[in-house]
């Protein structure tokens, strides 16, 4: 269902034509948006790796939340996936359910920021559907990578001994959600500033991806929560996990935010929203960190190991904490 164009409004097609023909321009195989599917060829000697991601107003972002924003953080949540898999991205498909009455300077706020983030990431629009909808606000977004044969990494695959990393912090994006819904006003504005442009632009590790090719044993992003995400390399590995609290990396707003109550610290082991890569490195490839950190251009920080048995213990400074609901879940 559409809305019809009027004197004021313009339609749908003449929306796909002038808002968002132009961030197809980079993809020669979507025709400038004018065909009813697009061609994508994958270079030689790789394979084709394909996300999706959805995100619902009061879910995902808030009805108040910058649509610049919302549109590059449903990109960047998509492309982290990729990241996750060590994959370089090629395109994206986009369905947007605007809700009825959605402005067009709100639609062409949200192109920018596509725009802007496809710069940054090289990866240009090749397709997808825009719909009318009484609500709330939706969107979904497909990314495709590639990555060369044989190199994908997955959640399996990790083994007895080895140490469990994160790249960047953890817990800014839970904070940063707390932060714009008003939880946090005891932090000054530079740290609620900080935390709340954690939660909306979240930052994909697509470069330290591709340099785990050959020494990660298993990887994922952390979305869902540290501890949940941890529970997830550990069930598809049949493994578990020894988390070691006091190591995780933490900004100085999140210690500031800890400084003056040490209860969220459950928010950041478990609030997700991070867009983090967690993975697992034999042992003997430690002493790599510093230059794999150089590469990335992020720290990257041992917060435990892999060992033998089941789930995810929280150990902090030698006593394990108790933990009820270890991530986000929808259902």
């Amino acid at each position: 269902m559409t809305q019809p164009p009027t004197e004021d409004r313009p339609g749908e097609f003449d929306i796909i034509r002038e808002i968002f023909a132009p961030l197809s321009e980079s993809q020669p195989g979507a025709f400038n948006l004018t065909d009813d599917a697009a061609i994508l060829k994958a270079p030689p000697g790789t394979e084709l790796v394909m996300t999706k991601d959805a995100m619902v107003s009061g879910v995902h972002f808030l009805a108040s939340d910058d649509p610049g924003h919302i549109a590059r953080k449903l990109l960047r949540v998509n492309l982290s996936d990729l990241a996750a898999m060590g994959a370089t991205p090629m395109g994206y498909l986009l369905a947007a359910f605007w809700e009825q009455g959605t402005s067009i300077d709100w639609i062409r706020g949200f192109a920018e920021g596509l725009k802007q983030d496809q710069q940054a990431f090289s990866i240009g629009l090749l397709g997808g559907d825009t719909v009318t909808t009484s609500g709330p606000q939706s969107f979904s977004l497909t990314a495709i990578g590639n990555i060369p044969d044989q190199k994908v990494l997955r959640r399996k695959g990790a083994r007895p001994g080895d140490l469990l990393v994160v790249s960047g912090n953890i817990g800014d994006g839970a904070l940063g959600l707390k932060a714009l819904r008003g939880e946090l006003e005891f932090l000054d504005p530079e740290d609620l500033s900080f935390l709340a442009d954690r939660y909306h632009l979240p930052q994909p590790r697509l470069t330290l991806g591709r340099a785990l090719h050959d020494i990660a044993s298993s990887c994922l992003d952390i979305s869902d929560g540290l501890m949940a995400d941890t529970g997830h390399i550990c069930e598809t590995s049949s493994l578990a996990a020894v988390l070691e609290v006091e190591n995780v990396p933490l900004s100085m707003a999140a210690k500031n935010v800890l400084a003056h109550d040490k209860a969220y610290l459950t928010s950041i082991l478990t609030g997700g929203d991070d867009y983090e890569l967690a993975f697992t490195l034999p042992a003997r490839f430690e002493s790599r960190l510093p230059d794999l950190s150089t590469q990335a251009q992020t720290k990257l920080t041992p917060i435990g190991r892999m060992e033998e048995g089941t789930g995810v213990r929280a150990i902090n400074n030698g006593v394990e904490m108790a933990v009820s609901t270890p991530g986000w879940r929808h259902f």
